[in-house]
């Protein structure tokens, strides 16, 4: 990355699959499904109601009845991620001013919107509560954050679909690379497994419904794949310039060295089938890593289930690393589902884990690929690799896609 060295030095996330790192990543490791039954959908008949929900999780608990009024879910998943992002990183003493926040969504609050529109057509607009509004724009969770930890530097939410959280660690990163804060917390948080969310995405065709055997129904480069499996949650990263992390003497848990940008200009849903414009993400990226794709061990994809979508980024990344014949490629969305706007800031952390403990996570449900590729997918089981490098994709709808490449701290 051009400019200032940038470093991890806290990470956070609130997932279907635990909600801390530790737990998220044993569970992900080790091939274990976080799908589930939406238990807040009650109509018996409704066409979906599976998907990869947080568990265990009591805003009210960790926030006050009163503040969670002002929250909807969305937030209180992000702020309680980047709490657990805050305190690893062990933040103490810093230049408050120069240290900000980046932090997005693809929907926001629409659960509260659901429910706030609800109560007018029953009630009247006098009964729509005062904190409807900021409870659910995309960009309070990031008001939320600074406020948390009067972060007065940057405060920037980028909302680009499903590539949101990728985008928003990306700018925060060079933030910090040109000069323009010390210390950013970076990420993403998402909830839209509300009746209307659920709904939305059903009618254009693009959820499972294999409501016999939820826990399969998110199936990556599978024959079987019929669409995506919802997932919800929130991931934070804390980034910091390698100076600033070194001059108070941080645990330093990777280097983020490159990030790439690309648009489609093809279609509002569909990617281009023969996955262009990712292939030239994944190609700023590594230039911005001033590396080759010789270099990369790892690959988090974005690969959602969707034969659209996995059949064309899996034709970037074969074609792309053609010279490259040990690179490994898996979908952890096979177990968490597709956390939409977070799923780049989760997955990110996957893939710094897979760096740090030198192993790739399975792409589950992975029985019958249907992608020509000499890829591996890591099928079934996490395999171990040797490298320095990994890369994480996220497309969204729009055309958009980002790309970041994460090194072992040197």
């Amino acid at each position: 990355m051009q400019g200032k060295r940038v470093v991890v030095t806290g990470m956070g996330c609130i997932s279907p699959v635990g909600n801390s790192v530790g737990d998220a990543w044993h569970s992900i490791r080790s091939g274990v499904s976080g799908v589930d039954e939406i238990t807040r959908i009650v109509d018996a008949d409704f066409p979906v109601r599976f998907g990869g929900v947080v568990k265990d999780f009591d805003g009210e608990a960790l926030f006050g009845k009163k503040e969670c009024r002002k929250m909807d879910a969305f937030i209180q998943y992000g702020l309680q991620a980047a709490i657990e992002a805050y305190q690893q990183a062990d933040l103490k003493e810093f230049d408050q001013d120069r240290a900000g926040v980046a932090f997005g969504s693809a929907i926001g609050g629409i659960e509260t919107i659901e429910k706030n529109h609800q109560q007018m057509l029953k009630s009247g607009a006098r009964r729509v509560s005062p904190f409807f509004i900021p409870s659910v724009i995309v960009n309070m969770l990031a008001g939320h954050v600074s406020m948390r930890f009067n972060l007065r530097g940057p405060n920037v939410t980028v909302a680009t679909a499903c590539a949101s959280g990728t985008h928003n660690i990306g700018m925060a990163a060079r933030a910090i690379a040109y000069g323009d804060a010390d210390v950013m917390l970076a990420g993403a948080s998402e909830m839209c497994s509300s009746p209307l969310g659920m709904a939305g995405f059903f009618t254009s065709k693009a959820l499972s419904t294999r409501s016999d055997a939820p826990q399969q129904a998110s199936r990556p480069w599978d024959k079987d794949r019929d669409g995506f499996v919802i997932g919800e949650g929130a991931a934070a990263l804390v980034l910091e310039s390698l100076e600033h992390a070194q001059a108070r003497g941080a645990n330093i848990l990777a280097e983020l060295v490159g990030f790439g940008m690309s648009g489609d200009a093809h279609h509002i849903t569909a990617p281009r089938e023969d996955g262009e414009g990712a292939a030239r993400s994944m190609k700023a990226a590594l230039n911005d890593a001033a590396i080759s794709t010789k270099e990369i061990s790892y690959i988090n994809a974005h690969a959602t289930s969707t034969p659209l979508g996995d059949d064309a980024e899996c034709a970037a990344v074969t074609a792309l690393f053609r010279e490259n014949t040990s690179v490994l490629m898996s979908s952890t969305k096979s177990m968490t589902g597709h956390l939409l706007g977070a799923a780049g800031a989760i997955e990110s952390i996957f893939t710094i884990k897979a760096l740090e403990h030198q192993l790739a996570p399975p792409t589950i449900n992975l029985d019958n690929c249907d992608v020509d590729t000499h890829i591996d997918l890591v099928p079934h089981k996490a395999k171990a690799f040797t490298g320095d490098y990994a890369m994480n994709n996220s497309f969204g709808f729009g055309g958009t896609n980002a790309s970041l490449i994460f090194s072992r701290y040197k």
